[in-house]
């Protein structure tokens, strides 16, 4: 029998999953959560997506979303009341390329910046730092006139990018806030200081089988 809600499998603290969730927030889109444990993925997860990556969304159809990014256009086509499908400034398009920029060149770099122990080759971290900061530099540069990445106003690349901005900064903040991109952190700062961020980070108990439903987004955020 086919779900009457979405069901979403997420990982609090992965960037992939906070951005899918940042995106069903936005659309409303209200959906039943189970909060997993990458160490202990449920079999009914396992079952909808043998990759046994998060984020996971089984849509009502059955149809099943293995990919951040799906998700959010999912959930943004179904209902887009701030507008970040169509940026105040550039296309819908350029948007695009600047989030696939950000999933592979620069996050290739994060991975071995943060964890350069789980790579078998000789890796500098510090030299993949250096990498990624090419990156951070653009959108230092795109955020020099406007406060958001293409305008005035978040749009899709703002909320699929700062996540994993937000990941780099993390390994080693006190290195990251004396670096000399001023407007990058200003966004970086705006975001994790919101209200929006703060409720998609909140904890909820590991999911199990017989749990009561828990819902997100539990209440929109204006």
């Amino acid at each position: 029998m086919p779900q009457k809600t979405p069901l979403l499998y997420s990982f609090r603290r992965c960037p992939y999953a906070m951005r899918a969730r940042l995106g069903l927030q936005s659309s409303h889109q209200l959906c039943e959560l189970r909060e997993i444990v990458l160490r202990d993925k449920p079999s009914e997860m396992l079952e909808a997506s043998p990759k046994g990556t998060v984020p996971v969304l089984v849509l009502s159809n059955g149809d099943v979303l293995e990919e951040s990014l799906d998700i959010m256009l999912w959930a943004l086509n179904q209902h887009d009341p701030e507008n970040w499908l169509t940026p105040e400034i550039g296309t819908f398009d350029e948007m695009l390329v600047l989030i696939h920029r950000c999933e592979s060149e620069f996050k290739g770099h994060l991975d071995r910046y943060k964890y350069a122990p789980r790579y078998e080759e000789d890796v500098d971290p510090i030299a993949h730092r250096t990498q990624a900061e090419n990156f951070l530099g653009e959108l230092d540069k795109l955020l020099v006139k406007n406060s958001f990445l293409f305008g005035g106003r978040r749009s899709l690349a703002d909320m699929a990018i700062a996540p994993f901005i937000r990941q780099f900064a993390n390994v080693d903040r006190a290195w990251f806030d004396q670096t000399g991109y001023p407007h990058l952190k200003s966004w970086l700062y705006e975001f994790l200081d919101s209200s929006r961020f703060k409720t998609i980070l909140k904890k909820y108990p590991v999911w199990a089988t017989g749990d009561p439903v828990t819902y997100f987004p539990e209440q929109p955020i204006p």
